[in-house]
């Protein structure tokens, strides 16, 4: 593997021409690909074998006239204090704007809330619901403004006036300022690291190329795949951390090089063998971990996944082949302003992926520090993250509606004034599928008795008479909770329900089943949890065995996914407490506590699992790499914190800031994930990386570096250390005034 990426990183080099026009032509390739590409629709939402799936599937083949796929909307009309909707001035108004709405080319139907009872019992809200042919993202832009012209004119009557549903769908705002924030800290952080402009620079550069590449691909890929906004969001806030990350290691590693004596091809070359090799296996845990959320046989999880583990990917490629030729047009700028050293300091500085002094520096410091008291830094870290999860224990799952939404938005405003005139159910309403095909008894009989079983339920307040197909033999029920969507009253409901099938298929032989909102949120969430341990059990285990391959050692990858759950699990108790609870919400604007996302733990596990073997990787292969030349256990901790935990700090504070960057957007989900992974960053490098691993490592000594024999001789020898390249070309080592042209 070094030998192979010394001379990747040397042809880099020397062709740099080359290299740089095709990274160009392929940002322009993909840019022209996005630009051309038919603008994405809206992405569709399916759990294959669910329950709720099956209901949904059903409908569509049942009901053919229905476009269960087309956008709806619900103008939701309050009057004036004092007044009522029913008053002759605000049912005129609420008249004109449903006359108005019908006059859309691509309306379907508008409802009229006096004759279709859509006014409260107290009279003060009524809504209208307008169903379209077509998905929200895919309707003309005259359709929308004309929805939004007839509620401003409503509203201009003196009625409280807001729409939800999708036909508006809230454009998410990236949190741009956030992202400069970010990405602000970011060059600041690679500056203080390694003391020049373009060294810092060539990092940022080569990551805004990588996700400028990937995001256009998906982009352009967006339609053809069914790629949601999330998707590409979520994908460019990995790829860029990553991207930085990369870079830095191998620039830092370069910059070592040189300190060595190499000229700066030959530096080039040995930084890409070695930085560069920590930098495929790292890159590769990262991608096992994304890809492998495929196996939770949820679409839109897969395709998340998949795009960002291309983004991965392609900010491997970059790391491995950009960053040499880059190094090649830096020259002598690469190095701090002003440094300048002996041929005898560069025959006797150590090589390392920093650039450290020779004596003891802060790492160096801290790694003593753990290794006289290993067995209190380590309780300490594991009883503190402990604590932290704790909050994991009430976590509650679901989906985002619109009231996760920011109060700001009008669909979060509809939401509410919906829960006002009609209750917290009104919102989630649960669509009971009657399914009489083969049913021997009558379809009306056998609906209205499953109608009169419903309606003798706990927590139900309205339901609605069955509606048959033009073929009769299938039926929707409408039932309206008393509880809230999200609420485990309302879950309860749905199980009451489906409880009732199994009495309905033995009675007539007719099938039941339960869809909508809040049934697809249960489904999900319990499909989420069913795949969690296989999961869980295929990305580590794969990567266990990767990184049984990188340090050759059993109980060092064990310790690796042990510090690893205890991140996750802290940084899933914080989200809790944040997000859930509401602890410290304001200061990160969130607007809305409830449950989380349904997909955020088994995504926060794949993600933060590739990202915590990162750390993983770049500090321990440097221990190992000691250990292997001789050094004892401690010696081997101390060289490895000395030249590796001051990259490894500024790549987590890198992390860190990139992902806290989107805290800002308003997409809900995009802030919850982006304070999700900052603090996973932040709890897995400063606590597990920094003072756990090596306290482990110090209890352990020899035996953490064991491995049987038999074992060993099977094992292919991957070379990440760069030991091949020690003996690689010492009859072409510079001259001493090589050496010194070097520094400069």
């Amino acid at each position: 593997m070094a030998t192979f990426l010394y001379k990747l990183g040397r042809l880099a080099f020397r062709r740099r021409h080359f290299v740089a026009l095709i990274w160009v032509a392929l940002l322009t390739l993909a840019g022209v690909g996005a630009a051309s590409a038919p603008a994405a629709g809206t992405t569709s939402f399916s759990i294959p074998g669910t329950e709720a799936q099956r209901a949904f599937d059903l409908l569509e083949q049942r009901f053919p006239g229905v476009s269960a796929n087309g956008a709806t909307g619900r103008m939701v009309f309050k009057a004036p204090e004092g007044q009522k909707m029913t008053d002759a001035a605000n049912k005129a108004t609420v008249e004109k704007t449903v006359k108005q709405l019908a006059d859309g080319t691509e309306v379907v139907s508008v409802s009229d809330p006096f004759t279709t009872h859509a006014v409260s019992q107290d009279g003060t809200v009524a809504y209208t619901s307008v169903r379209y042919k077509l998905p929200g993202m895919e309707l003309a832009d005259s359709t929308k403004a004309a929805l939004e012209k007839a509620g401003d004119e409503a509203r201009a009557t003196g009625l409280t006036v807001d729409v939800g549903g999708d036909a508006l769908q809230a454009k998410a705002e990236p949190g741009a300022v956030g992202e400069v924030v970010g990405l602000a800290i970011a060059a600041v952080v690679l500056v203080v690291t390694l003391g020049s402009l373009v060294a810092a620079g060539l990092p940022l550069l080569t990551a805004l190329i990588g996700v400028g590449i990937a995001g256009a691909s998906i982009a352009a890929l967006a339609n053809a795949l069914d790629l949601g906004d999330n998707t590409s969001t979520l994908a460019l806030m990995i790829g860029l951390a990553v991207g930085i990350d990369y870079a830095l290691f191998i620039v830092s590693r370069y910059r070592s090089e040189l300190t060595e004596g190499h000229d700066r091809e030959e530096a080039a070359a040995r930084a890409t063998g070695t930085a560069g090799s920590a930098v495929v296996f790292a890159g590769l845990t990262v991608v096992i971990a994304l890809a492998g959320l495929a196996v939770v046989n949820v679409p839109m999880l897969t395709k998340m996944g998949l795009a960002a583990s291309g983004t991965v990917v392609v900010a491997v490629l970059i790391a491995l082949t950009l960053i040499p030729a880059l190094l090649g047009y830096a020259g002598r700028k690469i190095q701090p302003a002003g440094r300048k050293k002996s041929a005898k300091a560069a025959k006797t500085a150590k090589s390392g992926q920093g650039e450290e002094p020779a004596g003891p520096n802060m790492g160096t410091r801290w790694a003593r520090f753990v290794i006289r008291r290993p067995v209190a830094v380590l309780l300490l870290g594991v009883l503190g993250l402990g604590a932290i999860a704790l909050p994991v224990t009430q976590l509650e799952l679901g989906l985002p509606d619109d009231g996760s939404q920011s109060t700001s938005t009008t669909q979060r405003r509809a939401y509410d004034l919906l829960s006002e005139g009609f209750g917290p159910g009104f919102n989630g309403p649960l669509v009971v599928v009657y399914d009489a095909k083969g049913s021997s008894a009558a379809p009306q009989e056998g609906a209205d008795k499953l109608t009169a079983k419903i309606k003798g339920l706990k927590d139900v307040v309205t339901v609605a008479p069955p509606a048959f197909n033009e073929a009769g033999d299938t039926a929707t029920i409408a039932v309206i909770p008393n509880s809230k969507p999200s609420s485990t009253e309302t879950e309860g409901l749905v199980h009451a329900i489906r409880d009732q099938s199994a009495d309905v298929k033995a009675e007539s032989g007719a099938t039941v089943l339960v869809t909508g909102t809040t049934a697809m949120n249960i489904d999900f969430s319990q499909k989420l949890n069913d795949a969690l341990i296989p999961y869980l059990g295929l990305v580590v285990g794969l990567a266990f065995l990767l990184l049984i391959l990188v340090f050759r050692s059993i109980l060092v990858p064990l310790k690796a996914a042990l510090g690893f759950l205890l991140s996750v699990l802290a940084a899933l108790g914080a989200v809790v407490a944040v997000f859930q609870w509401g602890w410290l919400s304001g200061l990160i604007g969130v607007d809305e506590t409830g449950p989380i996302m349904s997909m955020v733990p088994i995504f926060m596990v794949g993600v933060v699992f590739g990202l915590a073997m990162d750390y993983e990787v770049f500090l321990v292969t440097r221990m190992r790499e000691a250990y292997v030349h001789g050094e004892s256990p401690s010696d081997a901790i101390e060289t490895g914190f000395k030249h590796s935990a001051r990259v490894v700090v500024a790549a987590a504070i890198i992390m860190m800031a990139v992902f806290g960057g989107f805290i800002s957007s308003s997409e809900s989900m995009i802030k919850l994930f982006g304070f999700g992974l900052a603090i996973a960053v932040f709890f897995d490098a400063f606590v597990v990386r920094m003072a756990i691993v090596p306290a482990v490592l110090a209890l352990l000594g020899k035996r953490a570096w064991w491995l049987p024999k038999w074992l060993d001789r099977a094992l292919p020898n991957v070379d990440v250390e760069g030991e091949a390249l020690r003996t690689l070309d010492t009859d072409k080592r510079p001259s001493d005034e090589d050496r010194e042209l070097a520094q400069v």
